[in-house]
């Protein structure tokens, strides 16, 4: 009985990865309608829109929504390695490949000495709880990436480094997995591998096809989106006589009005500050255990998700993959701000698509939702940060052992 129990305990997280993901598959496909916007449309109308472009051999030049590293090509172009199938029904069971990979790649991982299934059950819970936004667009496919980074880098630095900049030349942000890499030797190797491999990479990207970095220009110019921290500001201001307005802009419904170019340079100001502390943060650490590249990816991604002035839903995903390999450790910590990443999730899907309409309209109860979200995001970076901290830095906290199997710490005077 206790074997049997055993082999059913090990067959419930392909139990619940497979009822999960079928279920956003019938979502996405229509077959599931729980109400709120159609988010498909990003991909059967603006991805394959892009899509068409790309195959004349130029990137969208003239459409100021293509705000995305010349890498995001590929996976707009993707769907065309299942040429049966239409272009979305492609996209999307190629997301699902990638959430399937990253549900692998954690399992895998489990077998090695000091990891658990803690990160495996993340992923499993965490993706469906933002409901179909999270197929129908392509963040799913880079957070996969920055999880085999960090996952690799455990042994191969080297490895981390090249997936980080061919990460950050789909998306910018998985760059970030490289702050938390070991002093010495796994940085020079880490640093050195990405920065060769995203010039060789940004190089060829620029050959391919004109317009490689256009991009540069059209998110330069993005304002503040309804959805971020500093939004709410105005979605209360409209109650009391504020004369803006929120409208389509640059892809996304933004607020266009007095005051909103002082508080996005506001926004700015906020993720200048958490570089700051992210570069104080790397000169000041000295302790560095095997957990530490996930941990630093995961405070830096949630410090600039937050401070961001767009915090789209499915920026979500990359918290939950990076809270997926951090609790995969033993040692890894960040249990709580993981857990609230959770709940984040579940608070987005509500407020995108379900209720998106009350939120555009700053009803109060799309305000109160935007509020939990973004509340649940700012305490979980603080947390994070004040975590990471505690750990790395001499004086904070005593220096980390080797517990569970767990690589052993390095302290480097």
């Amino acid at each position: 009985m206790t074997g049997q129990a055993s082999r059913g305990a090990g067959l419930l997280p392909y139990a619940a990865w497979a009822l999960t993901r079928a279920a956003l598959l019938l979502w996405v496909f229509g077959v599931l309608t729980p109400g709120g916007l159609d988010v498909t449309v990003d991909v059967s109308v603006i991805y394959r829109g892009w899509y068409e472009t790309l195959l004349t051999g130029t990137y969208p030049l003239d459409d100021v929504t293509w705000q995305y590293p010349p890498g995001a090509a590929l996976a707009i172009l993707s769907p065309a390695l299942l040429p049966f199938w239409e272009y979305a029904s492609a996209f999307y069971v190629l997301v699902l490949l990638c959430d399937a990979l990253v549900f692998g790649l954690l399992l895998y991982a489990g077998r090695r000495p000091g990891i658990r299934a803690a990160g495996v059950w993340v992923w499993v819970v965490g993706v469906p709880l933002l409901g179909p936004t999270v197929y129908a667009r392509y963040d799913l496919m880079v957070t996969a990436v920055a999880v085999a980074a960090l996952l690799a880098g455990v042994r191969h630095p080297k490895v981390l480094g090249m997936l980080a900049a061919f990460g950050a030349l789909l998306k910018v942000w998985p760059a970030l997995v490289l702050i938390g890499v070991r002093r010495g030797r796994p940085t020079r190797a880490a640093w050195s591998a990405a920065a060769l491999t995203g010039a060789g990479l940004a190089v060829g990207f620029a050959l391919w096809m004109p317009g490689a970095f256009a991009f540069l220009v059209f998110q330069r110019d993005r304002g503040l989106e309804i959805e971020s921290l500093g939004a709410l500001y105005f979605h209360l201001a409209r109650h009391v006589g504020w004369e803006g307005r929120v409208e389509l802009h640059y892809g996304s419904m933004e607020f266009l009005g007095p005051q909103v170019e002082l508080v996005s340079t506001l926004a700015l100001g906020l993720a200048v500050l958490a570089l700051g502390w992210l570069l104080v943060w790397r000169l000041r650490a000295r302790t560095f255990a095997a957990h530490t590249p996930a941990q630093a990816a995961f405070t830096a991604v949630l410090l600039f998700t937050t401070t961001s002035r767009v915090i789209s839903p499915q920026y979500v995903v990359w918290l939950v993959g990076l809270a997926a390999v951090c609790l995969a450790f033993r040692n890894g910590g960040m249990v709580r701000p993981a857990v609230l990443v959770l709940a984040a999730a579940g608070v987005t899907v509500m407020e995108f698509p379900v209720y998106f309409a009350e939120v555009v309209a700053s009803d109060a109860w799309g305000v109160a939702l935007l509020a939990v979200r973004n509340g649940l995001l700012v305490a979980a970076s603080v947390m994070a940060a004040r975590r990471l901290w505690r750990e790395t830095v001499p004086g904070a906290v005593a220096g980390l052992s080797p517990v569970g199997g767990d690589q052993p710490s390095r302290v480097l005077r």
